[in-house]
Order: C-alpha cells, then sequence, then structure tokens
C-alpha cells in the first residue's frame, strides 16, 4: 500500500492573501477563530504566514493564511470547505466582514448543505453544515 493510502488526500491548505491584517480580520469575523503566526526556519523575505486553529487528534486539516511576494491573491485558488453547525450562520457575517456571498446556502442531498463566499481578497471558500 503507498504512502498516500494511509492518510486523507488533504494535508494542508493555503490561502494567498495581498493584505494580511484584512485577511486576518476577516477569517476571524466570519469563522469566529483566532489565529498564530507561523514563522519557518529559513522562512523567504517578505512572508507571512498566520495559521488557522490545529487540533491534532481532530478529524480533518489545518492551514493558513500566506503572504508571499510574486504569489497574488485571487489567481491561485484552492477551493477550501470549513466546517460549521449551520453555514448560514457563518453566511451570515460575510458581508459585515467585508466579504461577499456567492452562493447562498443551498442542500447538497445528503452530504448536507454548502454556502460559497468570496473574502476580501478575492479569494472563494466554502462552508459547510449538515443542516
Amino acid at each position: 500500500m503507498s504512502e498516500c493510502a494511509v492518510h486523507n488526500p488533504v494535508g494542508w491548505f493555503e490561502i494567498y492573501v495581498n493584505d494580511m491584517p484584512r485577511a486576518r480580520t476577516f477569517y476571524e469575523a466570519v469563522l469566529g477563530m483566532p489565529f498564530a503566526k507561523l514563522e519557518a526556519p529559513n522562512q523567504p523575505p517578505g512572508m507571512e504566514m498566520w495559521a488557522f486553529p490545529m487540533h491534532e487528534k481532530a478529524m480533518g486539516v489545518s492551514g493558513a493564511l500566506v503572504k508571499m511576494p510574486g504569489l497574488e491573491a485571487g489567481g491561485h485558488n484552492v477551493l477550501v470547505y470549513f466546517h460549521c453547525a449551520d453555514c448560514a450562520v457563518e453566511a451570515a457575517r460575510v458581508a459585515g466582514a467585508g466579504g461577499r456571498v456567492v452562493k447562498d446556502k443551498m442542500s447538497i442531498g445528503p452530504y448536507g448543505f454548502i454556502a460559497l463566499i468570496t473574502d476580501t481578497e478575492g479569494n472563494m471558500f466554502g462552508l459547510h453544515s449538515m443542516q
């Protein structure tokens, strides 16, 4: 069995941003969670990373907001879905935090519900809930 077969397909995600304070404020307001600054040895000059909360024994993956010279936000999107109890609650916070709801809460059948959001940096992400 290959190494990949014993792990979940997604191990990390990064959302590239142009304005880190604005992006952090947006995600903290919408998701109601704080970020922690990440600093790696030999980090490229001008690179800034702020990690979403990480819970080692919890299901799912974590990732970070990243500002890096030469990698602009909006054009390198990876659609990430954040778990919610009811995605309509977080979607209702989006406009007030400076983002835009692209697709209001909608059913995806037995897999629950999703809403699609654009953040302050032009990145699209999803919210997912079972109710």
